[in-house]
């Protein structure tokens, strides 16, 4: 049985990989903080749980050894943890666009170090969740954007580096993932759970968008926009990102 390890497991898209893998007989490791959403996924023949802070880097040392010590091969990392801010970046407090970076980019850092070696020895797959905010600008979500600009970029530079090793790199990028609408319940600073805003503009299931996903996993493809949005917004910001960011910046603020 192979094992993916996913980062923010016990979030709507987090949940929607699993199930996908588990169908095709897949054990799924799931990290996310600890908390009543962890706990009730509880664990199983195919599925593991285990408490989790990314941003601490000895955190997720600690808990790889654990995963390693009991899983035969790691063989697919889904990087899927993340927050954002939304707002204007004259309102926002530099310590919120930090912890954006913190959860969002050094997450994935972390988790990739302490899981490298074992993708190496699969031969295996590291799967970045980036977003249309990953290639494109998106108003009101500067550090939101900013991290996923520089996930895209990580990853896309280590593929170059463990490619001669067998591994696979996928980056996909969905559009907006109804996972949280309606649930925008402010952090610390204005923080809020990923697809809880109200803005998003052609909203899509995380079941969609898992099953989009998975099938460019098993197609070994390198970049994946996930859904129409996101296809259609690769494509525009290629060909004139001016007239990209305009559209978006309208069709944002009416969806405001």
């Amino acid at each position: 049985m192979k094992t993916a390890v996913i980062t923010g497991g016990a979030g709507g898209l987090g949940q929607a990989l699993a199930a996908r893998l588990q169908r095709e007989n897949w054990h799924t490791v799931l990290l996310d903080l600890p908390g009543p959403g962890l706990e009730a996924l509880g664990s199983h023949e195919k599925q593991s749980i285990y408490a989790c802070d990314l941003t601490d880097g000895g955190s997720v040392e600690q808990v790889a050894e654990k995963v390693l010590a009991e899983r035969l091969s790691i063989d697919l990392v889904v990087y899927n943890a993340g927050i954002t801010h939304i707002g204007l970046f004259a309102d926002m407090d530099l310590s919120a666009h930090r912890k954006v970076l913190d959860v969002n980019y050094f997450g994935a850092v972390h988790t990739a170090r302490a899981f490298l070696k074992a993708v190496r020895a699969s031969k295996g797959c590291h799967l970045a969740i980036s977003s249309v905010a990953g290639f494109s600008p998106l108003i009101k979500r500067t550090a939101y954007a900013a991290s996923k600009h520089a996930l895209e970029g990580f990853f896309s530079s280590l593929r170059s580096e463990e490619k001669s090793y067998g591994v696979h790199t996928l980056i996909a990028a969905p559009s907006f993932v109804a996972t949280n609408v309606g649930r925008a319940e402010k952090q610390e600073n204005g923080l809020v759970r990923p697809g809880s805003s109200t803005d998003g503009v052609d909203y899509m299931s995380a079941e969609r968008a898992a099953e989009i996903i998975y099938k460019a996993y098993e197609r070994k493809t390198r970049m994946k926009p996930v859904g129409r949005v996101a296809s259609l917004a690769w494509w525009l910001n290629r060909v004139s990102p001016r007239a990209y960011q305009k559209l978006m910046e309208r069709n944002i603020k009416e969806s405001s």
